[in-house]
């Protein structure tokens, strides 16, 4: 028979998803000791204005070295308020041809790193025209055909589709769905979506939020982003300690004598990994929880509420026009009340400090020297045998991730299953995250909140009440590297 071309093209982008998705299943799955813990890989798909910034090579660069555990089904070159009427693809396969020179090291460290050729074929350009100029009838590029083919694809788990630049390459695959699907085909695909947009860098993002309004959608709406969340990953704090965000250690840790790929990550020009936030809530470490954006993690934490109207932002302006208010609850800007621990010469290693943090922000960067530390050791495996890296401690604890205890009750956790791929001696710290959970009193453990052996006695409550306990392991390696379990317990009365 004979193909138009907008069929061939939706014919060849399904035969590629799926063998990317074959490619992918065949890799070997690596032990946990490298990696491998059994956890089924979060699908991604990334919208990118590379070249808009410095910032998005950044956060490739850390993306690449998470292949393992992340599933990328897609890099798509768009547009954005700073980049409207051109694409870069090429600067994608740059990247890449990195990313082939030090693969060979990689799979020494976890056989699931996708091959070169594999992440090349996942390489798509949108339209290079800006916001809702670009999309419509007859608009559709072969960004917007692969991410509804990718969402097509007979897969249960979500497709996260996170946004570096402008969305307009979504909202296309979104409108020729709403044009093409009967209304329970289109919420079944709709639903199988979780976005995480890098506030908005067009005006297509309010659009999809307004359009669709029970898609999955964490954003700090408008072109604000001194009051994003995801500012927290280079935020300069006031207090502490910002020595892993610093030039020095970017230098040092991650650019020079670390092997190509990290030759290739650029200085800071406007700010450091502006969009790294939006997977690295994604990363399988024990505390990251994708579907419960309240839990909190490396990405940050966010609540589901609609943002109250204000008055017009001058500084909130995208591309010179304010946004229209949202009309439906998002996932957006969420508080945390952080007293950050303090390394001790003397003594218990870990103290409490002494300066309390309280805003949006906080729920990012309180994990940042983690996220920075973990960053490191992984450009380390682009140059290094398994034997002369480190790697991620395998935290374990003798009861259930979910419990339910009674108030008054005395429940003991035991992390002495821990163990670590490198033989690195270990170090543990519990806490009580109160803003992940319903309960807003105070919780301690019993014991040093160092021990590995702690119990916590369930505090008294009026109705069932949920608490989020905290194991944070940390290995003595270099640079340290921390892995966490998080323990959910209901408490009744």
């Amino acid at each position: 028979m004979t193909l138009t071309p907008l069929f061939r093209r939706f014919v060849l982008a399904a035969l590629a998803c799926v063998a990317v998705g074959r490619l992918s299943a065949a890799q070997p799955v690596s032990s946990s000791a490298a990696g491998g813990d059994g956890v089924v890989p979060p699908r991604l798909l990334v919208l990118t204005d590379i070249e808009a910034d410095p910032d998005d090579t950044q956060s490739l660069v850390r993306l690449f070295l998470y292949l393992n555990e992340i599933e990328l089904e897609g890099l798509v070159a768009t547009t954005s308020t700073w980049k409207q009427n051109s694409i870069a693809p090429e600067s994608l396969h740059a990247l890449i041809d990195a990313y082939a020179r030090v693969h060979d090291h990689l799979v020494l460290h976890d056989r699931r790193y996708p091959t070169p050729d594999g992440l090349r074929a996942l390489v798509k350009s949108g339209r290079p025209e800006y916001g809702l100029r670009g999309v419509g009838a007859g608009k559709d590029t072969e960004g917007s055909d692969w991410i509804i083919r990718c969402l097509e694809t007979d897969d249960a788990r979500p497709l996260w589709i996170s946004v570096w630049g402008g969305a307009n390459t979504l909202a296309q695959a979104l409108h020729t769905l709403q044009a093409t699907k009967s209304p329970a085909e289109l919420d079944r695909l709709v639903a199988k979506l979780r976005v995480y947009t890098i506030s908005d860098q067009d005006d297509s993002g309010p659009w999809i939020r307004k359009t669709f309004p029970n898609l999955f959608y964490i954003v700090t709406p408008g072109g604000n982003y001194g009051r994003a969340t995801w500012t927290g990953i280079h935020t300069v704090v006031d207090g502490i300690d910002n020595t892993t965000i610093s030039n020095r250690w970017l230098a040092e840790n991650i650019q020079q004598g670390r092997g190509p790929l990290g030759a290739m990550y650029p200085d800071v020009s406007w700010s450091m990994e502006g969009d790294t936030p939006a997977f690295l809530g994604l990363i399988p470490n024990g505390l990251n929880a994708p579907e419960h954006p309240d839990w909190g993690g490396w990405g940050g934490r966010y609540e589901l509420y609609l943002p109250e109207a204000g008055a017009p932002d001058p500084d909130a302006l995208v591309n010179g026009v304010t946004l229209p208010p949202e009309t439906r609850p998002i996932w957006t800007n969420a508080i945390d009340t952080y007293t950050p621990p303090v390394r001790a010469a003397y003594g218990r290693p870990v103290q409490p400090g002494k300066k309390t943090f309280q805003d949006a922000k906080v729920t990012l960067w309180r994990w940042r020297d983690d996220i920075q530390n973990d960053f490191a050791a992984r450009i380390r495996w682009t140059t290094q045998p398994f034997a002369a890296a480190n790697h991620p401690p395998v935290p374990a604890i003798d009861q259930p991730d979910r419990l339910t205890v009674k108030s008054g009750s005395t429940t003991s956790l035991s992390a002495r299953g821990t163990t670590d791929p490198d033989g690195d001696s270990l170090s543990f710290h519990w806490f009580f995250y109160p803003e992940a959970g319903t309960y807003r009193g105070e919780l301690k453990v019993n014991q040093p909140d160092n021990a590995d052996l702690v119990s916590f006695t369930a505090p008294k409550v009026e109705k069932p009440e949920t608490l989020h306990l905290i194991l944070r392991v940390t290995d003595k390696g270099t640079p340290a590297l921390t892995r966490y379990k998080r323990v959910l317990v209901t408490v009744t009365p």
